[in-house]
């Protein structure tokens, strides 16, 4: 059985309090979904559901946003379900994976993945930090948890920085690697290379990523103070917080055939994997491995690669562990300049890198997301 990807589209990227502060998550989901349904030419009654990545369910994107996003839709009826999953970073790439499983195994025929987060309206980590600033309940991590792992929280910049001094990399090494992708975006947009992927959120727009910073410069990244003091992890050299959606319809071989439909990808292999809790953001050096030995692949065998840049360290740390040509990874640019929106992120980048595949006639490509909590998603996915 196999799993096919008949349209996929994203929204550009919108910075923080930037040009989707005023959308609504509900309607930004949505408007990810409609495009999908559109771009398939099916009719949106035959979905059989929807799952919804999303990080932060506080507020807006409290009670099932999922859900809310189906209900928002002008398309889809609200007859087909909707559900909400958090894999945190890599959210909306393990509804790819949930996705291609209930096709894989006969029980489902069209599902959309997708993913939302405006992080404008919902701010990152609101779902706990209003908790504990009413002083309700110890926060998301037991006193048995931090006590097994010796840590009084789990920090990504903690982990961003014990990355890189594993690694060894200077403020500089990261600074230059930041650098290199907003130049790759500012390229990206200059040559409408993502002018096929995008959904417009307004009318008659013509919006490209918020976030990419066309004068960017060592000299202005350098003027930066690091996030943690005496590192050398800074917001230059860190993702840009980001408004988003993302989706993408997965459909089985049978609704191929009887809707007549045309696959633009197949779902080829996909894992996910945990590790370290601390350190946290390296685990997508072993799910890379991991997908690959059950793909039956290796790494000559991908054409593009999709890391996401949480932090510049995660990707350099990914290239140098794996020996990976540089030239393959995040080709347009990735999160540092194009922002990440957590749970939209990973139908993000699967949809960017679908359309980058393509463009260059290439055939596979590979996508992995260190996520909180110290696990990984990688996808294999084979342009058609």
């Amino acid at each position: 059985m196999e799993a096919y990807i008949v349209s996929a589209a994203r929204t550009p990227g919108g910075r923080r309090k930037g040009y989707l502060a005023g959308v609504h998550p509900a309607d930004l989901g949505a408007t990810a979904l409609d495009a999908v349904v559109e771009r398939a030419g099916i009719d949106p009654q035959l979905i059989d559901d929807v799952i919804v990545g999303c990080v932060t369910k506080a507020g807006e994107q409290s009670f099932a946003i999922g859900r809310s996003t189906v209900l928002a839709s002008r398309l889809i009826p609200d007859s087909v379900p909707a559900m909400t999953i958090d894999r945190q970073c890599g959210s909306s790439q393990q509804a790819v994976s949930f996705a291609a499983q209930g096709v894989m195994s006969g029980t489902q025929d069209i599902v959309i993945a997708a993913g939302v987060e405006s992080m404008t309206r919902v701010p990152m980590a609101s779902d706990f930090s209003l908790h504990a600033k009413a002083g309700i309940g110890e926060g998301p991590w037991s006193k048995t948890i931090l006590e097994k792992y010796g840590v009084s929280e789990f920090s990504q910049f903690v982990g961003a920085q014990m990355i890189a001094d594993k690694w060894g990399f200077s403020r500089a090494d990261m600074d230059a690697f930041a650098l290199e992708s907003h130049r790759r975006a500012a390229a990206a947009i200059n040559a409408g290379a993502f002018d096929q992927e995008f959904v417009q959120v307004f009318a008659d727009s013509n919006q490209q990523d918020e976030g990419v910073r066309f004068d960017a410069s060592m000299e202005s990244m350098g003027a930066l103070d690091p996030i943690i003091d005496g590192g050398s992890i800074t917001a230059a050299n860190a993702s840009q917080m980001c408004d988003g959606s993302a989706a993408i319809m997965v459909v089985s071989e049978a609704a191929l055939k009887r809707h007549n439909l045309t696959p633009i990808a197949r779902v080829h292999s996909f894992t996910v994997t945990g590790g370290d809790p601390v350190m946290m953001l390296a685990e997508p050096i072993n799910a890379t491995r991991k997908v690959l030995k059950r793909a039956g692949m290796t790494l000559n065998d991908i054409g593009l690669f999709e890391v996401n840049e949480a932090f510049a360290s995660v990707p350099m740390a990914w290239l140098k562990e794996l020996d990976v040509d540089p030239a393959k990874l995040n080709v347009n640019g990735g999160a540092i300049a194009l922002g990440h929106p957590l749970g939209a992120s990973g139908a993000k980048l699967m949809t960017t890198m679908i359309y980058a595949l393509k463009a260059r006639g290439l055939r596979y490509g590979l996508q992995t997301m260190c996520e909180g909590g110290g696990t990984a998603n990688a996808t294999i996915i084979e342009a058609l």
